[in-house]
């Protein structure tokens, strides 16, 4: 890392966002007091700021944060940082950066199918701008890695993917400076696996395990500066300025012309992404579009065929789609990753870190709830909605209508944080016309009387199965209200406590999901610690479903239309719902 600091990093340290900076990711985030380290060698931070390391209120956190302005991505949750470079280097040749994408990994985390994906996918795409270069140190957290001195496995997986790779002493600062030298030449990516020892250079610590994490005492740190040759005076690297000074890239901007559908007609909510996606690239030059292999079905395709360069293929890896997300956005676009809600759950980690890196990026799973039909459990969302909430700062929709679908699109696109948007498979009829506007954090009520015994709250398919229960329930003469909860998180407060207020303290609430963390708990959370909270009964996919048709399913899931008016109709009679209290 000195040489890289001294010679080779081309870096504006007071305008750390500058386009033009080549980005360093420290993939190895536990070795966080190097990289503050570099800071304070820098001149970016001082030596009273690197004396608050781990310290409550710091910005030099135990594990690499945005929180410092010299940090793209959170790191920490190992064989992340390969997967953001691949989409900061996508990203740099989009812009057409001159930049280059440094990454330290370490030994220990080349055992993360994560990294692979990514070595598969810069190969792949030639991505050259990245260099990566590992910690082969020997010792991981616990005792001694898989592969240990041996680079020859770490090299050979790197140069089955298309990488240049070679082994190299990490000591030895003019074989580091070559290697560097060459990688910077190479027209492919480059792995450098540079054999160190752990604690080089002080007897009691070199090559030791059970020192990982542990600081020394002061009388240590004493005998290890001596062993070491304490520096005199203060140290201070002079670094490179970056290759280029761009002026600042401004996206071309439009006007953004939403996709119109004719009330009454059938469109499912997964086309209308799709057709929104494609008007957003044509008025936004910022925004670009990830997929993991089903653009056919996610309908993400419409935007490919209109702008291909600002549409990237993944491939069937949805750790590196997450991460490559993550990656593009720290350079200032807007991406949108998609594929199927079920495969996020593989991701769900990447999503994590995601939200600790400040990344502002949509997420869209198609493909969601037992509404798929015949493909069967696995490809069923049934737990997206509970693993998005969970996200810190995140905002969740679910559109129930095509109108719906594209206009939340668009808000997306400007939206602070991870969002996530649900789409069904199946068509649903267009409830909306165009003049219809959705706020994030609002609803509608689609239908209401003051006669009102319940209020049945619900999203996306099961929406269409409240209104066909609204008709079966108003031939026997009972009124329902019903709610079009379309935002899930931030869930419209207002509207269901008016719905509990006014229908008798009666809710209903139906989804396409286990009864866990999804719709009914957002509803739920809007009377945690009230004195008298209303009676909630919910409705949701509580037993493994199977195949089946899309009505079949929803019905044996106790989700369809018939239950939702059979759990009213024990309200009206002075019972309860199934899942009530």
């Amino acid at each position: 890392m000195a040489v890289l600091l001294s010679d080779h990093l081309h870096y504006d340290w007071k305008a750390p966002h500058g386009p033009d900076n080549d980005r360093l990711v420290f993939s190895k985030g536990h070795a966080a007091p190097l990289l503050y380290a570099m800071f304070k060698a820098a001149g970016a931070i001082a030596d009273e700021e690197l004396l608050t390391l781990r310290k409550r209120g710091s910005r030099l956190e135990g594990h690499p944060t945005p929180g410092l302005p010299w940090v793209d991505v959170a790191t920490g949750s190992l064989g992340q940082g390969i997967p953001a470079a691949v989409g900061m280097a996508l990203a740099a040749r989009l812009l057409d950066l001159d930049l280059r994408c440094w990454v330290l990994l370490g030994d220990s985390e080349m055992a993360e199918g994560s990294v692979y994906e990514a070595f598969e996918l810069a190969g792949f795409y030639r991505l050259s701008s990245i260099i990566a270069i590992v910690d082969m140190n020997r010792l991981g957290q616990r005792g001694p890695t898989m592969a240990q001195w041996d680079g020859e496995p770490y090299a050979a997986r790197a140069r089955a993917f298309g990488w240049n790779a070679q082994i190299l002493d990490g000591h030895d600062r003019e074989a580091i400076h070559r290697a560097y030298q060459e990688a910077e030449a190479s027209s492919r990516p480059t792995c450098l696996v540079a054999r160190t020892r752990k604690g080089a250079g002080v007897s009691f610590l070199e090559d030791k395990e059970g020192w990982h994490g542990k600081a020394l005492s002061a009388d240590e740190a004493k005998r290890a500066l001596a062993e070491l040759g304490d520096p005199a005076g203060d140290l201070v690297v002079e670094t490179r300025r970056p290759r280029q000074a761009s002026a600042p890239r401004t996206p071309s901007a439009g006007a953004f012309t939403p996709p119109r559908y004719e009330v009454g007609t059938k469109v499912a909510t997964r086309e209308a992404f799709g057709d929104a996606l494609r008007a957003l690239g044509a008025a936004r030059g910022d925004v670009v579009v990830l997929d993991g292999e089903v653009s056919n079905s996610t309908f993400s395709e419409r935007f490919l065929k209109a702008d291909a360069a600002r549409f990237f293929e993944i491939y069937i890896a949805e750790q590196q789609l997450v991460s490559a997300a993550v990656g593009m956005q720290v350079l200032g676009l807007r991406p949108f990753a998609a594929t199927f809600a079920a495969f996020f759950s593989r991701a769900y980690d990447q999503v994590r870190m995601a939200a600790i890196s400040r990344a502002h990026l949509g997420l869209v799973g198609s493909h969601a709830g037992v509404s798929i039909g015949e493909d069967g459990p696995s490809q069923m969302a049934l737990e997206d909605l509970a693993m998005m909430r969970a996200v810190h700062g995140s905002t969740v929709l679910y559109p129930s209508c095509a109108t719906t679908a594209a206009e939340l699109t668009r808000q997306m696109a400007s939206r602070d944080g991870i969002t996530y948007l649900r789409t069904t498979r199946e068509k649903t009829p267009v409830l909306y016309g165009s003049e219809e506007r959705f706020a994030i954090g609002g609803s509608k009520v689609l239908r209401q009387s003051p006669r009102d015994v319940a209020a049945v709250l619900a999203a996306g398919v099961t929406l269409h199965e409240a209104l066909r229960a609204h008709a079966l329930l108003e031939g026997e003469g009972l009124a329902v209200r019903v709610v079009d909860l379309y935002s899930v998180k931030p869930i419209d407060a207002v509207t269901v406590e008016a719905c509990a207020r006014e229908c008798g303290g009666q809710l209903v609430v139906v989804e396409d999901h286990w009864p866990q963390g999804g719709l009914g708990d957002a509803v739920c959370e809007v009377f945690a610690g009230r004195p008298s909270p209303p009676s909630v009964a919910r409705l949701g996919v509580r037993d493994m479903p199977g195949s089946g048709t899309p009505a079949q399913l929803l019905d044996a899931a106790g989700i369809s239309a018939e239950h939702i008016a059979a759990a009213v109709r024990r309200i009206g009679r002075g019972g309860t719902g199934p899942g009530g209290g």
